[in-house]
């Protein structure tokens, strides 16, 4: 019985560090994945320890969930410091059960990678890009977004 438990508890702690992995990218690799997008894709730029993004996060969890029947993808990209990857970055994901994609920026030069996400940017976060390749939909929000604002920019966002 003591066997089967153990084995147990492996499996379990196996599954969910699996499902918690944190991709490290480089902002070629999120314009890539942005330019590359066939469905309507919210880009959210967080960090652990921003209250205003911890605030936010849960009207994003519960928008990825009910606009999934309309191909919406959120993915969360953390510009945490280098010192929060992969550890801090999936705690906090365990925490908070999220079960979306996350990545971790790779990049510590923002006049290098702020523009090529939005020029106005100065890197503010939270921080969130809306695109509808599709639809050539594009707009940059530098700020926390209300549950009602961000239903309300989505619903744009996806009209054809």
């Amino acid at each position: 019985m003591k066997f089967l438990f153990s084995i147990a508890i492996v499996f379990c702690c196996t599954t969910l560090n699996a499902q918690q992995s944190v991709a490290k990218i480089k902002i070629t690799d999120l314009e890539k994945t942005i330019a590359e997008s066939k469905t309507p894709l919210v880009v959210n730029f967080w960090a652990t320890f921003c209250i205003p993004c911890i605030e936010e996060l849960p009207y994003f969890l519960e928008a990825a969930e009910t606009y999934k029947k309309d191909s919406l993808t959120l993915l969360l990209v953390s510009l945490d410091l280098e010192d929060e990857y992969p550890t801090g970055i999936q705690k906090f994901m365990i925490k908070h059960k999220i079960q979306v994609p996350v990545a971790w920026l790779d990049e510590t030069n923002a006049d290098y990678f702020l523009p090529k996400i939005d020029k106005k940017w100065e890197g503010a976060i939270p921080a969130t890009l809306f695109i509808n390749n599709a639809t050539k939909y594009r707009s940059f929000h530098g700020d926390q977004l209300s549950k009602k604002e961000l239903i309300t920019i989505i619903e744009k966002m996806l009209k054809p």
